[in-house]
């Protein structure tokens, strides 16, 4: 291979940065058989020079393919295409004849019903999940320009607001998209909701039936699971391990599901990613069984380990993703505004169903966030939140281990807004979670969010809001007291 490629032609003038370009070139010609697995690639050092780059450009791009598993590195034998990306095609054709999964075990109704009702008493505790830093948020900023949308409002502004979403709003989300997640989209496809489950709601009534199957991620997220069965979906649980959602599974257990919905770049509760290989394995999966995708990227852009990985509906080339966002976790719940990017050959059938069902929220809202993204502050905000975020984590981390390292072990991880704490010896979550709940705090119990035999025992936790190592070690006595 030459030192300089050839598929590596770059625009110095592109809105869109070199490393992203760089990494993007590499990406393509992997997908493409231009580069085949166990290729070596040029050092980040040859490329730069040849390229004319900072070092630092390049292996910015080089860490993100190996983040999201397309090259790994073998020390002194250099950065070589991953060889396990030979495989991904057989791995899918293969799966359907795996055994079938265990049976899957209900909870009872009453005490999952009861639990949720418990953990939703209060939306404001110590270790709440999904619950952004409020303290951090630029309330000023914002202030200002709800203020300056309040005194331009014009007698056309106070009508039914766009079924779609406000243009401009569209607009931006298309232009952040590109540029933050990888995702080449046009407005149109953009459609702006009240919220995640009004998202699932138009999904559903959109391009699904009832008494359609539907793939679910296990552990995976409540809301999910019960927006689904009133829909009348049929649900399959798929496992979950270290690399996301077992693909193998679904295929062996629901082969003739009509959708799946992944949370790929934090797998919601594990966070855990779902790997190159697997996301692959997906959409061929999908492309064969004419199914669907959604891909719930609820928190995606807080990596912490290295630069947000690309979102699962970049890679899609036969229009099968359906990408799911959220303002609820970059910005505040109370917002109450999300959005959904549907592939170009859906957005008729979405005009027509958000005409009945679609939610987007007030328009003056959608003004201001409008304007919070056009004029830098979103991507600002985010980068800020990314630093602060790794930064209590590990305060939160480390207090909590101090104090509690003898009953439970924190799971590294490479982003998200939680903690797993996984326990020791005979200590069960759901006891320990429902006593922390009657003591003030915020606690939910992996075992609680799994249908599968034998579920894992964890504490999911927020740190998000623990901002000193004081207040985690306090937290800490307050649940070994409860032990």
């Amino acid at each position: 291979m030459k030192t300089k490629p050839d598929f590596l032609l770059l625009d110095g003038a592109a809105a869109e940065p070199l490393y992203r370009q760089i990494y993007t070139r590499f990406r393509g010609a992997i997908a493409d058989g231009l580069l085949l697995p166990d290729a070596r690639i040029p050092s980040a050092r040859a490329l730069a020079l040849e390229l004319g780059l900072a070092r630092g450009t390049v292996e910015a791009a080089y860490s993100l393919l190996v983040a999201e598993g397309y090259v790994e590195t073998r020390g002194q034998a250099g950065t070589v295409v991953t060889p396990a990306l030979a495989r991904h095609a057989a791995t899918a054709a293969t799966t359907a004849s795996s055994p079938a999964a265990p049976t899957a075990r209900a909870r009872p109704a009453s005490a999952a019903g009861a639990s949720s009702a418990s953990a939703l008493a209060s939306l404001n505790r110590p270790f709440q999940m999904g619950l952004p830093a409020l303290d951090a948020f630029p309330r000023k900023v914002w202030a200002r320009l709800a203020a300056r949308a309040i005194r331009a409002t014009q007698p056309d502004d106070m009508v039914c607001p766009p079924y779609r979403g406000q243009p401009a709003l569209r607009a931006a989300i298309a232009t952040y998209l590109n540029l933050s997640r990888g995702i080449v989209c046009s407005p149109s496809q953009v459609f702006i909701t009240s919220g995640y489950r009004n998202t699932l709601e138009l999904i559903t009534r959109a391009l699904l039936q009832p008494g359609d199957g539907v793939w679910v991620e296990d552990p995976g997220f409540p809301a999910t699971t019960e927006l689904l069965k009133h829909a009348g979906m049929k649900l399959a649980p798929v496992a979950v391990d270290a690399e996301g959602l077992v693909v193998s599974h679904g295929v062996a257990t629901a082969p003739r599901a009509r959708a799946a919905v992944v949370t790929p770049a934090h797998q919601c509760p594990l966070c855990v990613s779902l790997s190159l290989p697997r996301r692959l394995a997906l959409l061929d999966w999908a492309a064969q069984a004419d199914a669907w995708i959604v891909e719930d990227d609820y928190d995606g852009e807080y990596r912490y380990a290295s630069r947000p990985l690309p979102a699962l509906q970049s890679l899609d080339r036969d229009g099968r993703v359906l990408y799911a966002g959220t303002f609820s976790k970059v910005l505040f719940p109370a917002v109450r505004l999300a959005y959904l990017v549907v592939p170009p050959a859906q957005v008729p059938r979405f005009e027509q169903v958000s005409q009945t069902f679609g939610s987007g929220g007030p328009i003056l809202t959608q003004t201001i966030v409008s304007d919070f993204m056009n004029e830098g502050h979103f991507a600002r905000h985010i980068q800020r939140m990314r630093r602060l975020y790794a930064e209590r984590r590990q305060i939160a981390a480390q207090g909590l281990d101090a104090v509690l390292g003898k009953h439970l072990r924190i799971d590294p991880q490479p982003g998200g807004m939680h903690l797993i704490l996984r326990m020791k010896g005979r200590h069960t979550d759901r006891a320990l979670a429902e006593r922390m709940r009657q003591d003030g705090m915020a606690a939910l119990a992996l075992s609680e969010r799994t249908v599968l035999p034998h579920a894992a025992s964890a504490l999911l936790l927020g740190f998000t809001n623990i901002d000193t190592p004081q207040r985690a070690r306090e937290l800490g006595k307050q649940i070994l007291r409860l032990l």
